[in-house]
């Protein structure tokens, strides 16, 4: 009678570098699929080996063609005493693991495990578009509680992508050696603690460190997300349902701006205990925005590592069994629970990295331990990094580079560029319909109305009384103040400048000595004034703000949906060339007018179409790089992303209402060098994933 264990057992063939399940007899395409009609006994294995004693050694793995942990960790060992011989063969061994991986994705089909890790992730990435908004939404109001002076507020504005900036290189190099599931959930488990605590921050600097902390955390989503999901599609599906998900970034937006908008105006709702704890509205939306990396890092937890991982990790028992919960878990939807997972034979290449960290586990204090298993990681993630930079991947990896920059700085700059365009065509426009008296003399009067956008030289004022009212864009030029009384005042750029002040009483104002330039005063008292700063509210959540940017992300998609369609019809290289391209185009309708409706209107045409270009790269970034190096590359080239970011918008932020053709001939100029590099690069719809 034939031994019923023979096919289930890890054998190590004394010529190969790579271990196998199974013998493989009579596989298809090269790799041990048996038939559906292979007899099957699997209620059978679970019977037997629920009474086996304990001089059996047996364990039910076995029968469902997992080899055991101590075959495994014996074939390791004799695999690295030939790794000489392994070193010659890996790019072979790699080319075939590929083949292998994409013919059981193919098995595995395509369905309602794909949906719900695409639910998972998508929520992921759009934690990280909110996080994009969520410091520029709050700034306005938070800088009343922080008293944030120009420079702070720039600050809070460039930390938000220098810290997504450190987040995409480390975690993206990490999730190749740890892990995408692991390190995409700590990531997110970060974003969310620090969130939370600099919505109860009452400092800037405490504010500052936590959101820098907080975009650490979530920087690392966009190059976990894609190399995750990725490692569960099958070739046909992978660049429309990458496509997809980039929906997800901008329903960030559109969240962050729907919240933002329907939360912080009523900044007057909250509390405060004593004088040093204040929680006002806009803490509230910033609690609200980090509800979808919430939902995400619960998700998660339902949810497997990636088998490619694992079998790129040597990590062969997991794989299999991941493997067929995917494969099981989509037929069972499609109403066939009856098709069996038949996968018994899979090769995989041999690394020596884990087993020498294992090695040197053994010895040492846990933190000497600690510290080398660290260090260890450090110098894996690190020699990952230069390895794109290797002979085979070099232009690749440069083409990118250059690409992913010159699409960011366009981007992110325009993106800066376009509201404060608008605020300075706003204001301009106040400006022009400002009211100027010259040489009024105003003796024993009652100001009860409120003084705004208006000039007064030369002015005169005894014995008035200045009572509950608002003063907004006012200035008092060489004017005289006797006997007067200003009482409950609250002010928006307000200034007195070289007046004379004399036996007058502030009571309860937020006129405070700053506001009085060259000014001479004599016998002036300043009783109670008001605490906080800058405490008007209304005036600066200008509706319009969160308009612009629910606008723009709104008009990103259709850009999402062509793209997502022709993806796999056009090809990557011609969606991403062609998108660039035609979004330089856009950049040269802004000579043609500078009005308001005229910018809003260009600039849901560029988000829009700059939305295609953004899931053609993202998509041949992906399958551009082996899965060894997937998220490492993308890590980096999504950390110049946000360095360009910082970059655009600092420029483009600079020549509002100075020169605004600069800013539109830097972008014609990126996104036109970028496409016609993008026509440069490998098609790779017909790839198999390596």
């Amino acid at each position: 009678m034939a031994d019923p264990y023979q096919n289930n057992t890890y054998q190590q063939q004394g010529g190969d570098s790579y271990g196998t399940y199974g013998e493989g007899g009579g596989g298809h395409d090269g790799y041990g699929y048996h038939g559906d009609d292979l007899p099957q006994e699997e209620d059978a294995a679970s019977d037997v080996t629920e009474g086996h004693d304990e001089d059996d050694q047996m364990y039910e793995g076995e029968y469902q063609g997992i080899p055991h942990p101590d075959e495994v960790k014996a074939a390791q060992r004799a695999t690295g005493e030939r790794s000489g011989a392994a070193g010659g063969d890996a790019a072979s061994e790699l080319e075939e693991l590929s083949e292998q991986y994409e013919n059981i994705m193919d098995d595995c089909g395509h369905g309602s495990f794909q949906w719900r890790l695409f639910v998972v992730l998508g929520l992921a990435l759009m934690a990280d578009g909110v996080e994009c908004f969520v410091v520029a939404f709050a700034l306005p109001s938070a800088e009343k509680d922080l008293c944030l002076s120009n420079a702070q507020k720039g600050m809070l504005g460039l930390s938000v992508f220098l810290s997504m900036m450190v987040g995409a290189f480390l975690w993206g190099g990490l999730a190749d050696k740890v892990g995408r599931r692991r390190c995409l959930m700590v990531a997110l488990a970060i974003n969310c603690i620090f969130s939370f605590l600099s919505s109860l921050a009452q400092g800037y600097g405490c504010f500052l460190f936590f959101r820098l902390l907080s975009g650490v955390g979530v920087g690392g989503t966009v190059p976990i997300v894609y190399s995750y999901f990725s490692e569960f599609l099958q070739m046909d599906k992978r660049g429309e349902h990458l496509s997809w998900l980039c929906m997800f970034w901008m329903i960030g937006g559109v969240y962050a701006s729907f919240t933002a908008w329907g939360i912080i105006p009523r900044y007057g709702w909250g509390f405060s205990m004593g004088t040093e704890f204040q929680f006002h509205s806009w803490r509230v939306f910033v609690l609200v925005a980090a509800l979808p990396a919430v939902s995400s890092l619960v998700g998660l937890t339902f949810m497997p590592e990636s088998p490619r991982f694992l079998l790129e990790n040597a990590k062969h028992d997991e794989a299999w069994m991941i493997l067929k919960q995917v494969h099981d878990t989509n037929w069972r939807a499609k109403g066939k629970p009856e098709k069996v997972f038949t996968l018994t034979h899979i090769k995989v290449p041999k690394t020596a990295e884990d087993e020498f960290i294992e090695i040197q586990a053994a010895t040492g204090t846990s933190v000497q331990r600690w510290a080398l298993r660290s260090l260890t990681l450090c110098r894996l993630v690190l020699k990952n990094v230069a390895s794109l930079l290797s002979k085979d991947l070099r232009l690749s990896t440069l083409l990118m580079a250059v690409i992913w920059f010159c699409m960011a700085f366009s981007y992110y700059g325009l993106s800066v560029w376009f509201p404060d365009m608008i605020k300075h065509l706003q204001y301009e426009e106040y400006k022009s319909k400002v009211k100027v008296l010259h040489k009024e003399r105003v003796e024993n009067f009652y100001f009860n109305f409120s003084l705004e956008n208006q000039i007064h030289k030369e002015g005169e004022y005894i014995n008035d009384r200045f009572i509950s009212i608002k003063m907004k864009s006012v200035r008092f030029e060489d004017s005289l103040f006797e006997d007067c009384l200003f009482e409950d005042i609250r002010s928006t750029d307000t200034v007195f400048d070289n007046c004379t002040i004399r036996s007058t009483l502030f009571y309860n104002t937020d006129l405070w000595e700053e506001k009085f330039l060259h000014c001479k005063m004599e016998n002036v008292t300043f009783d109670q004034s008001k605490q906080g700063c800058h405490l008007q509210s209304e005036e600066e959540n200008d509706v319009l703000v969160y308009l612009v940017s629910f606008l723009g992300s709104v008009a990103v998609l259709p850009g999402n949906i062509i793209s997502a369609l022709f993806m796999e019809k056009v090809g990557r290289v011609r969606i991403i060339g062609g998108s660039m391209l035609f979004s330089g185009g856009c950049t040269f309708l802004l000579f043609l007018s500078f009005s308001q409706s005229a910018l809003i209107a260009l600039q849901c045409l560029f988000c829009g179409v700059s939305a295609a270009a953004w899931n053609g790269i993202e998509v041949v970034t992906v399958e551009l790089y082996p899965a060894s190096k997937r998220a490492t590359a993308f890590g980096v080239l999504n950390a110049l992303c946000k360095m360009a970011a910082v970059l655009g918008s600092s420029i483009f932020a600079s020549f509002v209402g100075v020169a605004t053709a600069v800013p539109i001939l830097l972008a014609f100029a990126a996104l036109m060098c970028g496409g016609l590099l993008a026509l440069k690069l490998p098609d790779t719809r017909e790839k198999i994933l390596q």
